[in-house]
């Protein structure tokens, strides 16, 4: 079973946290699209998400959609151990949780820059990412 990770293409923070996922996902349980893309635009249509909440990373996973720290927390469940340890962060509450992914998300851009255009998967990963080009 994959779950889909929908990311802000052009900020660096996400593509690096996509570029982290991937060695610690060595069964491939994790798939990708840019927010930018037609996948990810199209995927947002499709599960009916808020535009409101493209400024987090947004999980899908079967029918069920994740945002904010619990997405964050969803992917970690899908890695190599030892990170699925981390879904026990879910006994804290999840509004002082996502007050810190907000606060990360808010300034993205400024701590860790941006990109004139999404990211290029490599080759060997270029399967993990959706398309719908």
């Amino acid at each position: 079973m994959a779950i889909v990770v929908i990311f802000d293409g052009v900020c660096n923070l996400c593509n690096g946290v996509v570029t982290w996922i991937i060695p610690r996902d060595p069964d491939q349980h994790v798939r990708f699209a840019a927010l930018q893309s037609p996948a990810g635009q199209r995927l947002l249509q499709q599960y009916v998400i808020d535009s409101a909440l493209t400024d987090s990373v947004i999980v899908i996973d079967g029918s069920t959609v994740f945002v904010e720290s619990d997405a964050a927390l969803r992917i970690c469940h899908y890695l190599r151990w030892p990170w699925p340890l981390l879904r026990h962060l879910h006994i804290i509450p999840r509004a002082w949780r996502d007050i810190v992914y907000r606060w990360v998300a808010r300034n993205r851009y400024r701590w860790f820059g941006t990109q004139a255009e999404c990211m290029l998967p490599a080759p060997a990963h270029a399967k993990r990412f959706l398309n719908d080009d």
